[in-house]
């Protein structure tokens, strides 16, 4: 008997939605950071036309810039929103700064600006005065997300650096450093309690420049060909890789297993240092962009992952290579042929 071809056509049409959903999901796994410590960046709104022509669905931003947030409007694209790390004593010392700083930065953009996390300061280190504000004031800022009644629910969280570690090779006994311990137990209680994501700055370069010989270029770049690194039954092939998973062992070991992390930023400079060039940095981001989507050994499964960063920033440093952590030129133009998609 002949099949009507009804049927057919819409499990076809079912297949293909599928499939393009699974694609948006591995364009939404890269985002990219907008750091403006430079003098001669376009306006926030060209900006914001950059990152949907070039078709970058997250973006990270350090402080709540106004111009920034306004150009967001209706654009979709998803934004962490950064608190500076010198607003972290008075957000803990103050439930009404902390309501205030929600009602000023947030409030006013929702639902207009796709919100998803409110970073609580940038690489606070366990020996910085700042150091003892960093919980109180995730504490104040998530009761003052929590009593506004958002129409999504926007996490609240940190970002850290990998200093805090004490060990990571091999990753399986990666672990927290004794200074760093009860800064990030402190940290890690208020995230798991309120199911919000690790936020990680995590630089395979540093980590290669530190240690050049031992540390093969090929093996920070993510362009290895084969295992590298065996770890009982896990393989590692990249850097990157052995980086992230040797946090989420040290988070294993103090109670925090279920925890996500999400790498809010990571990159390569094309200039000013060792091994600094464009080659081996659109290496890097090329080979990166297509290996997240599929995590790591550990923890397999789409990474969400931010870019440092848009721009180069000519007033960054006091390292020269700070200067050139761009995708872009301040004239907007590519460094990399990179795909976003």
């Amino acid at each position: 008997m002949a099949l009507s071809k009804k049927p057919v056509m819409a499990a076809l049409l079912l297949l293909l939605l599928i499939t393009s959903q699974g694609k948006s999901v591995a364009v939404q796994s890269i985002g990219v950071n907008y750091g403006t410590i430079a003098d001669d960046l376009p306006p926030a709104t060209e900006v914001i036309a950059l990152y949907k022509t070039s078709g970058i669905g997250k973006m990270r931003i350090f402080d709540p810039n106004q111009a920034t947030l306004q150009a967001l409007k209706g654009s979709g694209i998803s934004v962490i929103v950064g608190v500076v790390n010198n607003d972290l004593q008075g957000l803990a010392l103050s439930h009404t700064a902390a309501n205030d700083w929600v009602q000023t930065n947030i409030s006013p953009y929702l639902p207009d600006v796709n919100i998803s996390y409110i970073a609580a300061g940038n690489e606070i280190k366990p020996n910085d005065p700042l150091a003892k504000y960093v919980g109180p004031a995730m504490q104040n800022l998530y009761d003052a997300v929590t009593s506004s009644n958002f129409p999504t629910q926007i996490k609240v969280s940190t970002a850290i650096d990998m200093s805090l570690m004490g060990n990571t090779y091999p990753p399986s006994t990666g672990s927290f450093s004794d200074n760093a311990s009860a800064y990030i137990n402190a940290i890690t209680s208020f995230l798991v309690s309120t199911k919000a994501p690790l936020l990680a700055n995590v630089y395979p370069y540093f980590a290669y420049l530190s240690d050049p010989t031992e540390i093969k270029l090929d093996y920070a770049l993510l362009n290895s060909s084969g295992v590298v690194l065996q770890d009982g039954n896990l393989g590692y092939q990249n850097l990157f890789d052995v980086m992230i998973d040797s946090l989420y062992s040290a988070l294993e070991k103090i109670g925090a297993a279920n925890l996500t992390v999400i790498v809010t930023e990571t990159g390569w400079p094309s200039n000013g240092g060792v091994a600094a060039t464009v080659d081996n940095a659109g290496t890097y981001y090329k080979n990166l962009i297509s290996h997240v989507n599929n995590g790591t050994p550990k923890r397999p499964g789409p990474l969400e992952t931010y870019l440092f960063a848009l721009f180069d920033e000519d007033q960054k440093g006091p390292a020269e290579t700070e200067k050139h952590f761009g995708l872009f030129s301040p004239t907007k133009q590519p460094k990399y042929q990179l795909s976003f998609s």
